[in-house]
């Protein structure tokens, strides 16, 4: 989880720098090929083939729905201090109680929802709608988390049926084509070190979803979910060395917020499954065991 963390706070790195040379969609749709070239090599090298799925569908919606996701993102990172866009990127696991429970019928109780309410008070103290520093950018992040919420229900349909590593490889197969029409639009070809910038997008982006997939394979949600706050004083550190920017005391406060909020959920998420898989029939010890 700590090489995933450090893996995404480059890629935001990379994002902040490419878009300084080329427009956001175009980043977006370089991160998807140069993440899918990054991708392939490890699934040839496992001799399994190509995956195979019976959900191109699915796969073809839960990537429309996360391009979308991506470009808001990736704007935010490109437009807004790193360690604003990073916070409110922290805000989707709040969104996503909210999913499961309109989407999956799941039960939420009092405790959780009050976490989830915590974490929103945490928005807006960054956001600060309706006071002089309030910037309509911060919405385009907002809006991003809520889009990578679905995108996690989504994942988490789908992984019920394929494996992790599908479920990547056909999100980039998507990705590539989709993010490329927009793309076209405002078309500038790169030239010098923003090919760099570029493939640091893509192979970073890539490092970091398949170390994340492979920890919360390995270890506990609410063990992990701590480790990847990392990110934020990754993303504030390069932010201050690289494009002078300081630390905003709301922001800070903010996130801070959002954080606690993200950390108790994860815990509570942990607990709630132990419970149900010792409460499980399945669980019980087999005869002669």
């Amino acid at each position: 989880m700590l090489g995933s963390t450090l893996a995404f706070g480059m890629m935001a790195v990379a994002i902040r720098l490419a878009t300084a040379h080329v427009p956001t969609p175009e980043v977006a749709f370089f991160r998807n090929a140069f993440g899918l070239l990054a991708l392939l090599p490890l699934l040839v090298r496992s001799g399994q083939g190509l995956p195979r799925t019976t959900q191109l569908p699915r796969y073809f919606l839960r990537s429309s729905i996360g391009l979308g996701s991506m470009l808001c993102g990736f704007w935010a990172v490109g437009h807004l201090p790193l360690t604003q866009a990073v916070s409110l990127s922290y805000s989707t696991p709040l969104f996503v109680t909210i999913a499961a429970v309109l989407w999956l019928g799941e039960k939420v109780r009092m405790r959780r929802w009050a976490a989830v309410i915590l974490g929103f008070i945490g928005v807006m103290v960054i956001v600060r709608p309706g006071s002089s520093d309030f910037t309509p950018g911060t919405l385009v992040a907002v809006l991003a988390a809520v889009l990578s919420a679905v995108v996690a229900i989504q994942i988490k349909q789908l992984t019920r049926t394929d494996s992790a590593d599908t479920v990547v490889f056909y999100t980039y197969v998507f990705w590539v084509p989709l993010s490329l029409v927009p793309a076209l639009f405002v078309w500038v070809w790169p030239a010098g070190i923003a090919w760099l910038w570029l493939a640091a997008t893509g192979v970073a982006g890539t490092l970091g979803q398949l170390l994340w997939t492979r920890a919360l394979r390995l270890g506990e949600v609410s063990a992990l979910t701590p480790i990847s706050f990392m990110q934020l004083p990754l993303v504030a550190l390069f932010g201050w060395a690289l494009f002078g920017e300081s630390l905003d005391r709301w922001t800070v406060l903010g996130a801070g917020i959002i954080l606690a909020s993200n950390a108790y959920i994860a815990h509570r998420e942990a607990v709630l499954a132990r419970r149900a898989a010792s409460q499980s029939p399945t669980a019980a010890a087999k005869p002669g065991e």
